[in-house]
């Protein structure tokens, strides 16, 4: 077995919950490959006009899984408010998308492969896909809404899709690479 299968097994589960996994596994492999024989710096610069690097996209598409496999379980006080963050805060949160002194590639990978493994087994083990929390305050969510955690399961899925073909173009044009076509 290799490291990228061990990272992304997930618990024995079928049906609806084993599709939602298997879908999220594709595209977090996707997302993974595009660092695949790069180095630290290689992931951490920037080769478009967008501020992303590979390292940081996938720094935060951990963070993003890890937040709301966290709402999940404890509604949105897991995620703060985010019509109360100060500029300070939404620094930190820039700092998601980008490569650290220190950071590295293997440091940013095994972390993204622990919120892996914790969201597949929350996705096992989980008693109700239908079991909904409030969202948490945000300019960008309609006030009062509720999500399912299948509805948050798909949100994490199409956005680590997203993020994987920016991933792809970011590669793409760092060597000339493809990682999806």
């Amino acid at each position: 077995m290799t490291a990228d299968e061990a990272t992304t097994r997930a618990p024995a589960v079928t049906g609806e919950r084993a599709d939602l996994l298997e879908v999220l596994a594709k595209h977090r492999h996707f997302l993974r490959f595009t660092t695949r024989d790069l180095t630290d710096e290689q992931v951490g610069r920037r080769t478009t006009a967008s501020e992303l690097c590979l390292g940081g996209l996938i720094k935060h598409v951990a963070a993003v899984e890890r937040n709301w496999a966290r709402f999940i379980l404890n509604g949105p006080s897991a995620m703060g408010d985010f019509t109360a963050m100060t500029e300070a805060d939404w620094a930190r949160r820039a700092d998601e998308f980008r490569m650290l002194p220190g950071e590295t590639l293997a440091g940013v990978l095994a972390d993204y492969a622990e919120v892996a493994r914790g969201t597949d087994e929350l996705v096992a083990t989980l008693p109700d896909l239908d079991a909904d929390q409030p969202l948490p305050k945000a300019p960008w969510f309609e006030p009062s809404a509720r999500w399912s955690a299948r509805r948050v399961l798909l949100h994490v899925i199409a956005e680590t899709a997203q993020h994987a073909g920016h991933a792809d173009i970011i590669r793409e044009s760092l060597d000339g690479a493809k990682t999806m076509g």
